[in-house]
């Protein structure tokens, strides 16, 4: 199956917005391809905790969606898939003048139930990795996801990867089986 997805290549164009999340903690998707995806971003002192350094929060989320990004080009429109297991090591922290930072994640294994990818975190130009990790996401087929509560609120107007995905949804559940 050859990679081909609208709604992520329409993100990385910036005709269509990216996730709240891209934007809470100011990270963005470069690359896209099948079974890879690449998101870079750039730590500042709002990502701070109370020791001193970019909050190891700030890499987690940044890494976790890249790597859902990465199992995303190996699936089959409408499945949808939840992180199931999540490890990831710190190696150096990251100070907000770190720079730019760059997530990488590749898929090894997509299968009926499961993926696993294996992540890393660099500094750009740097080599030298601040984290590295793996990572399983839950596959659930074609199964309802949770955008229901967001139509009733309303929040798939606001946010067109919601809608695309409520749409998909519903295009779903109305074929006969």
């Amino acid at each position: 199956m050859k990679f081909s997805d609208p709604m992520l290549q329409e993100m990385i164009a910036g005709r269509l917005p990216g996730p709240p999340i891209m934007e809470t903690l100011d990270f963005r998707a470069v690359e896209v391809e099948q079974g890879r995806a690449v998101f870079e971003g750039v730590p500042q002192f709002k990502h701070y905790h109370p020791l001193g350094t970019v909050h190891g929060g700030y890499a987690a989320t940044l890494l976790d969606s890249c790597m859902g990004c990465a199992v995303h080009t190996t699936l089959p429109k409408g499945v949808i898939y939840t992180t199931m297991e999540f490890k990831v090591s710190l190696i150096r922290a990251i100070p907000k003048d770190t720079g730019l930072v760059r997530a990488e994640g590749k898929v090894l294994n997509a299968g009926r139930r499961a993926a696993t990818a294996e992540l890393s975190l660099r500094r750009v130009p740097r080599l030298l990795p601040p984290a590295t990790g793996s990572h399983q996401q839950r596959l659930f087929g074609h199964r309802r996801c949770q955008l229901e509560g967001d139509q009733r609120r309303g929040d798939h107007q606001r946010h067109p990867a919601a809608a695309v995905a409520l749409a998909a949804e519903q295009r779903h559940r109305a074929k006969p089986r």
